[in-house]
């Protein structure tokens, strides 16, 4: 199963960090919190990544390309530029990136990569936030409700995109923008998708979180997988400081 990532937007709230670097470039614990986000998946077998790039792509392509140089030990004979490899650290991860635009919203990165998500059921996140959400658990979920959609959701560290549900406790009835009265259950991302939900997405201009999970519900076809655990996105600095906290703390995230 292919694990989707979106990393495209300018993180303007971040502005101190992504005015050099995109938000997933980031780093917590001296890695970026993209790193993070697959050692999550990882854990759990899922090792094929596709990266929804917009803006900085280039750093982020540059991460990727340069990976095994900037883990491992190397000699370079600097007379005919022979690379011997010492230890190899790196990690067993297929990185697909993908330059979705600049200017194009989340909904728009991930129709214009449907092509190389292919056909079939596909994991789909947030490149600025972790958790320790039993991934497991969550596919499993999804393959047993039937929906074309599965959201997780925890209680909100922040005030988020919020969820109302229906009396099975698990289908989503209703999703809205935050306002100042918010108080419940929120979108932290880690979904499960069917590729039915490309069809839902309009345009480039077409925000993921706005019309498709409307249509979805509309539609009775997003369900919720909630998690109690640990869940932290990176919004502000102040945000990246609890995550660097967690991570000299444990990191539970990364199991």
């Amino acid at each position: 199963m292919k694990v989707v990532l979106f990393a495209g937007g300018m993180g303007t709230r971040l502005s101190e960090e992504t005015t050099v670097r995109p938000k997933p470039m980031v780093e917590i614990g001296g890695r970026p919190i993209i790193w993070h986000i697959m050692k999550c998946y990882a854990h759990y077998g899922l090792t094929d990544f596709i990266v929804l790039g917009g803006y900085r792509i280039e750093l982020i392509r540059q991460y990727f390309l340069n990976y095994r140089m900037h883990s491992s030990d190397f000699t370079i004979d600097l007379s005919n530029g022979e690379i011997t490899w010492g230890a190899i650290q790196s990690e067993p991860w297929r990185v697909t990136i993908v330059d979705t635009g600049l200017e194009t919203m989340t909904g728009g990165r991930l129709k214009r990569a449907q092509k190389v998500i292919g056909d079939e059921t596909f994991c789909l996140t947030y490149g600025d936030g972790v958790s320790d959400v039993d991934i497991a658990k969550l596919v499993a979920f999804h393959r047993e409700g039937g929906a074309w959609a599965t959201v997780t959701a925890v209680e909100p560290p922040g005030r988020f995109g919020v969820l109302n549900f229906g009396r099975d406790g698990h289908t989503v009835k209703a999703f809205r923008e935050k306002d100042g009265r918010d108080v419940g259950l929120i979108n932290a991302g880690f979904f499960v998708c069917e590729p039915q939900v490309f069809d839902l997405i309009d345009d480039d201009a077409t925000v993921w979180e706005q019309m498709p999970l409307r249509r979805l519900v509309e539609k009775e076809q997003l369900r919720a997988f909630r998690h109690s655990g640990f869940w932290q996105s990176m919004d502000t600095l102040r945000d990246k400081a609890v995550l660097e906290d967690a991570w000299r703390k444990g990191a539970p995230w990364i199991k």
